[in-house]
């Protein structure tokens, strides 16, 4: 089974590939002129490339959003710094060529002043951005190529995974009470790491699943739906774990564990 270590390196990859070629798109539509002199260092497979390019207008928004996340999760310390490159700044009042941004591209802004319409900024300008992204994206590479680089989530992502493997087995084997308790250790050490990545501060001294899930709302960090699910998944755990007089049943535990690998998967 691909651990989740190669998983991100496969997923990083890809996202770098589609980042250069994007790149090579922004220029074809927004720098005829820079994309021509980038397209002659291809030599004789620049046909080839130009011909497999995306359109940067239709799919920078899924390698943004793709990006994202990865970056939120590998390197939240520059998170901020790739947002500011897309979105326009709050505080501008005044358009130039430093403070365009990827967003003004995509409503293909051309900004000029006084009376001969002096050309300011236009989708040129924010070119610049878009390399700094992807530089962003690539130093996430240099990260995990690092002695430096805390990889203790990915084992545990790892160790979750052959837990909760473990967890089906029990249930499909009518270890329907040993079933939900595995996968309820699961999510609430999962989500004690999800409070330790958002620096949450839990003052109870052995908080439990509706500790967490409780702390992590108020911290706007899970909206309500969010919220409920966990709570819905925290009532099978307890009714496998300390309600004698009732037995779960497989098709509840089976949601349990579902949920449990669902939550480890998107909430970080």
């Amino acid at each position: 089974m691909i651990s989740n270590l190669e998983r991100y390196k496969k997923d990083l990859n890809a996202l770098i590939r589609k980042g250069e070629g994007l790149h090579l798109a922004m220029l074809q539509e927004g720098a005829p002129e820079q994309f021509k002199r980038a397209a002659k260092e291809f030599g004789k497979r620049a046909a080839d490339i130009i011909k497999d390019l995306p359109s940067f207008s239709e799919d920078y928004q899924s390698w943004y959003s793709e990006a994202k996340m990865l970056i939120k999760q590998l390197l939240p310390e520059r998170l901020a710094d790739f947002v500011r490159l897309y979105e326009k700044p709050k505080s501008r009042k005044d358009i130039t060529y430093e403070n365009y941004r990827i967003e003004d591209y995509f409503q293909n802004l051309v900004v000029t002043h006084g009376p001969l319409d002096a050309w300011v900024a236009g989708r040129e300008a924010a070119i610049p951005h878009f390399q700094q992204q992807l530089a962003i994206l690539k130093s996430v590479k240099t990260r995990f190529e690092s002695s430096l680089f805390d990889i203790r989530q990915l084992v545990q992502a790892d160790l979750f995974d052959s837990e909760l493997d473990a967890a089906k087995e029990l249930n499909k084997h009518k270890f329907t009470r040993a079933a939900g308790a595995v996968a309820g250790v699961v999510l609430e050490r999962h989500l004690g790491q999800v409070c330790d990545n958002h620096e949450i501060t839990i003052t109870k001294k052995a908080p439990g699943i509706a500790d967490l899930n409780n702390a992590l709302k108020e911290e706007s960090i899970i909206a309500v739906p969010d919220w409920r699910f966990i709570q819905h998944l925290a009532d099978i755990r307890n009714l496998s774990d300390h309600d004698k007089n009732i037995e779960p049943t497989s098709e509840q535990v089976n949601d349990l564990i579902v949920g449990v690998m669902k939550v480890t998967k998107t909430l970080f």
